[in-house]
Formats: C-alpha cells, sequence, structure tokens
C-alpha cells in the first residue's frame, strides 16, 4: 500500500496551448476528496534545434507562456474550490517526463488528453497521457474534453483479470468508489479462443469464482461500497468501453513490459485511453496490491 505520509499530492500536468478544464476540475475535486494538496505542473519542452540565434528568445517565450498557463488553471481552481491547497511549478523537459519524475512522490498525476495519432503519441514532445499512463509510478487519470458532459451513475467500473495488476486496479477502484460514495461494478473480459480444446462451461465457471474472490477479498475493507460483478465473453477495449459508457471513470491495471510507451502499458488500456467516453485511471501493479 502507498505511503500517504509521503505520497500526499495530487499533481496535474497543465497543456499551456488548450486549458483542460475538466481535468483541472477532476484533479481539484480528487484532492478535496483525498484532503491532498494540488499541485500544478507545467513542463517546457527542449526546442528542436536549440542553438538557433533566437532560441533563448523563443524559450523565453515559452516560460512566458507557460507561467500564463499556470495563472489561468489556478483562476480557475479557485474558482471551484477556494480552500484546496495549492502550488505550482514550471519546469524544463519533455512533458511526459517531467509528469513521470514528480509521480513518484505524488498520490496520483491527473492528465487531460488531446486525442494525438498513434505517430504522434510516439513520437510528439507533446505528447502526455500514454507515455505518462505507461511510465508513472503511481495511478494516472486521463480526462478528455466530453468527460462530464451529460449525466453519469454514481458508478465506477474496473477490469479483472486475475492479474497482479488488476488486483491492484480492484484494491484502488474498491477505495475510489469509498471516496466518491459510489458503487463498484466489477468486469472479466473473457476472450473465447478462435480455437478452444477444453470445456467452455467449465472455463467461464472458473473465471466467475476467481472474479468472486477477487471482490469478497477486497470487499470487507469497505463494507459501505456496493460491489457487483460479472464476466462477459468478447474483445476486452470494447466490452470494457460498453460497461464504463455511463460510469464516472473506468479502472484498469498497468502489467505490459518493454518497448515502446504503448506496449507497456498494454493494448488494452491504450486501446480505452481512445475508446472509454469517461475517465480512465491506470494503477501500476507496484502501488496497490
Amino acid at each position: 500500500m502507498e505511503n500517504t505520509a509521503v505520497r500526499n499530492e495530487v499533481i496535474v500536468g497543465i497543456d499551456p496551448r488548450e486549458q483542460a478544464v475538466p481535468a483541472l476540475a477532476w484533479a481539484a475535486d480528487e484532492a478535496v476528496r483525498r484532503r491532498s494538496s494540488l499541485r500544478l505542473v507545467v513542463a517546457v519542452p527542449p526546442l528542436p534545434g536549440g542553438q538557433h540565434v533566437d532560441a533563448p528568445w523563443n524559450r523565453s517565450m515559452l516560460r512566458v507562456q507557460g507561467e500564463g498557463a499556470l495563472a489561468d488553471a489556478v483562476a480557475t481552481v479557485r474558482a471551484l474550490y477556494a480552500e484546496v491547497p495549492l502550488s505550482t511549478e514550471l519546469l524544463d523537459g519533455v512533458p511526459a517526463a517531467a509528469l513521470c519524475r514528480k509521480a513518484a512522490r505524488a498520490r496520483m498525476v491527473v492528465v487531460g488528453s488531446r486525442r494525438l495519432s498513434r505517430p504522434e503519441e510516439l513520437f510528439s514532445a507533446g505528447s502526455v497521457a500514454v507515455p505518462v499512463s505507461a511510465g508513472a509510478d503511481c495511478p494516472v487519470v486521463v480526462v478528455r474534453e466530453p468527460e462530464h458532459a451529460g449525466r453519469r451513475h454514481p458508478r465506477l467500473v474496473v477490469g479483472v483479470d486475475g492479474s497482479a495488476s488488476s488486483r491492484a486496479a480492484m484494491a484502488f477502484a474498491v477505495e475510489e468508489a469509498a471516496l466518491h460514495g459510489a458503487a463498484l461494478h466489477a468486469v472479466w473480459v473473457w476472450r473465447r479462443p478462435l480455437v478452444s480444446f477444453g470445456d467452455e462451461a467449465a472455463e467461464l465457471d472458473e473465471r466467475r469464482r476467481a472474479l468472486a474472490e477477487t471482490v469478497a477479498g477486497r470487499g470487507g475493507e469497505y463494507p459501505d461500497v456496493k460491489i457487483t460483478h460479472e464476466v462477459l465473453r468478447g474483445h476486452p477495449v470494447e466490452e470494457l468501453a460498453r460497461a464504463s459508457s455511463d460510469a464516472l471513470v473506468v479502472v484498469v491495471g498497468r502489467h505490459g513490459r518493454g518497448g515502446y510507451s504503448g506496449m507497456r502499458l498494454g493494448s488494452v488500456v491504450h486501446g480505452l485511453l481512445h475508446r472509454a467516453e469517461c475517465p480512465v485511471i491506470t494503477v501500476p501493479e507496484s502501488r496497490y496490491g
């Protein structure tokens, strides 16, 4: 379990080019619920061709832009929650790398999403949502612009598959549901193999049993949280996106290894970041168990 004496800060990444008000609102609300402080961070990336004669002027302008974005973000937060402990930080470096460094001492990191294409996610200095979700040593919340349009039920969805990372996601999801006074729906998606040589009914029953044990193991910690669960057949990304279409958030574990950030993140989480209609919270295995 996390060391809350050290990790008592919610960090939100600010993009000077486009202020993500839903992400700011989500982060501020989470800081209040967790009785944590809120830190607003802008990272100024290195300029290509940094030795050019006008590079110092361009960099100064980027820092001024960053300072202005922080001031606007502070005003937005104060209009929502006047009393939340708040600080700002202007850093130098690639935004995703800077946020991952700050995550080492954070409760969670919250970022907006600009829906970059896959090439932009991999090679753009402005790519944040995927690399931070893949590399941060704390839960990462990705909030898209349309998230809070329409009514959301007081319900969270968590993906479970029997792995250590999904158990970490379940542990975090129960805690988060308790903080929001929400119900929790645990979903195990079984992707039926193209060719099966076993007893499909028995395999389905085994997953139901494992899911029920996972739920029972966490339900006792927060008895006021109503937890339901089901096993679905289909593609994990499609079924989890459908299950969470009217939820507050969907929570998933991170267990990918090696390669570029999308591979480290895992294909299911990467797909949900593009498909889910609610905020996506990615929980690293190392933080909850």
